[in-house]
């Protein structure tokens, strides 16, 4: 077994909760139940390690069976990466019968004609998910195995969810090959990143219900008070505020968690009313601007603005639109205010 091989199996298993590890070793099935019986799992890691290594070299393990630990392994915690989701389009409606054979020979192909260093590794889940591990190489130099890029694919969907290496030159060729593969004419970044893989799937797969905003917020009455009955009206306007803040909220957001989303974008495009004595603006051309968003919890983020005061209820279709905008291939249109007459992709 080549000692770059041996390393990366270490160092790959070193990543691995102790109490962990015999449960990923069974997944990888590249060890027999009788080796796996002979491991100490309870001495340290590095022990640990140096024996799957050595069982490894007894079975001759390649770079390509190594990959597929640490795909296991990235299955299982791949929260640890941040996730960037793709869309693809065809050039018309049809649909055809997804070959994976087929996919993973034009994927490799593809992607092999551009760059001869490459280790591309697949393995397919229940979920008609395939993942892709894609080490880069150069054509001078071997492909580094700690730096790869992770596609997860879902057959017969036009989505794809991205976790490139930090080699950024070399994910056109990855979008390249995947468009090729799965039979797509154009493919391109949806600007919504987080960590949570699930939640962006909730997203993008219409598994996450929240409803639209059609509505304007109600004023609070008022009126003349008795002195009397002042502190006991703030008390009931404060209250019912409340209650009708938190009503709008699950209106616009539903009752249940929010998708763990950490990064939107988008271009706005907006036409400004003034008085046209004013003279304000000499030319009728629209605004435009890119709009980011980010948090560690944007969408639950955007939920407490009106419950923490700090944004009227109902939010405005600009912040609330961003999961829909996402759907929709980021076009929704508004036809009042001051709200922007079109979402355009970049």
């Amino acid at each position: 077994m080549d000692e770059t091989v041996a390393e990366y199996i270490r160092r790959t298993v070193l990543k691995i909760p102790r109490d962990e590890i015999k449960m990923m070793l069974q997944k990888w099935g590249f060890l027999s139940e009788e080796q796996l019986q002979t491991l100490n799992f309870h001495q340290i890691k590095d022990n640990i390690s140096q024996e799957v290594v050595q069982l490894c070299e007894e079975n001759s393990a390649n770079i390509k069976q190594a990959a597929a630990l640490d795909i296991i392994y990235n299955h299982i915690y791949q929260n640890k990466r941040m996730w960037s989701v793709y869309q693809m389009k065809k050039s018309g409606e049809e649909l055809e019968y997804f070959d994976i054979t087929e996919f993973k020979k034009k994927f490799k192909g593809r992607l092999r004609s551009a760059l001869k260093n490459v280790t591309i590794t697949f393995k397919e889940y229940e979920d008609n998910a395939i993942w892709i591990r894609v080490a880069w190489g150069t054509p001078y130099k071997k492909p580094n195995q700690y730096k790869p890029s992770y596609v997860v694919y879902h057959s017969q969907t036009p989505y794809a969810f991205i976790s490139a290496s930090v080699l950024k030159s070399n994910l056109p060729l990855l979008c390249q090959a995947l468009a090729f593969a799965s039979n797509y004419h154009d493919i391109r970044e949806m600007e919504l990143r987080s960590h949570s893989l699930n939640s962006l799937k909730d997203i993008v797969f219409k598994r996450y219900s929240q409803n639209f905003q059609t509505y304007s917020p109600k004023p609070l009455q008022e009126g003349n008070v008795e002195p009397e009955y002042a502190d006991i009206r703030i008390v009931q306007e404060n209250k019912s505020e409340k209650e009708r803040i938190h009503r709008l909220n699950q209106e616009v957001f539903g009752s249940g968690p929010q998708p763990k989303l950490e990064f939107a974008q988008y271009k706005l495009e907006t036409m400004f009313k003034s008085d046209p004595k004013m003279d304000v603006l000499d030319k009728k051309e629209p605004f435009r601007c890119l709009v980011k968003f980010s948090s560690p919890h944007l969408l639950e983020s955007l939920k407490s603005l009106a419950l923490a005061g700090m944004a009227d209820a109902p939010l405005s279709p600009l912040l609330t639109c961003i999961p829909h905008k996402a759907r929709n291939y980021f076009k929704i249109r508004e036809k009042k205010g001051l709200f922007p007459e079109s979402f355009v992709s970049p």
